[in-house]
């Protein structure tokens, strides 16, 4: 295992529970039963603060950790191109990551594919939160 992954999800600043959420939602991984629940404050179509809970791998929570670091102060439109992005991260080797998204590179990588879902586990409870 690559020991940037563990430094990764080693920042656990935004592991909490956000009592006045605007957003929350959980999701499960069927696979390997990774779980996660994510709530967003969003106002103005922006989103001030993120929290989650996990009981899950360590990919998952590099992912998560990392995409709670980034996704403040983004507008919607911007988290869900991101989100959408990922989804073809693995199949595309073409796809670039807009600049403020970069630090996600080093996660999505090729050499990640067999945890491809424990890595876009996070993303997926955050566009599901969004979306109920």
């Amino acid at each position: 295992m690559d020991l940037r992954i563990l430094e990764i999800a080693s920042n656990t600043e935004n592991n909490k529970i956000l009592d006045k959420h605007t957003h929350k939602s959980k999701n499960k991984n069927p696979i390997c039963g990774d779980e996660m629940e994510i709530s967003l404050i969003i106002k103005n179509d922006k989103v001030i603060d993120m929290g989650y809970q996990c009981k899950s791998c360590i990919y998952c929570q590099a992912s998560v950790s990392l995409l709670s670091q980034n996704i403040k102060n983004k507008n919607l439109n911007e988290v869900k191109d991101f989100i959408n992005t990922c989804e073809n991260i693995f199949e595309n080797t073409k796809i670039n990551l807009e600049k403020k998204w970069i630090s996600f590179k080093e996660l999505f990588d090729k050499k990640n594919i067999s945890r491809k879902e424990c890595l876009l586990l996070p993303l997926r409870t955050v566009n599901k939160a969004l979306n109920d």
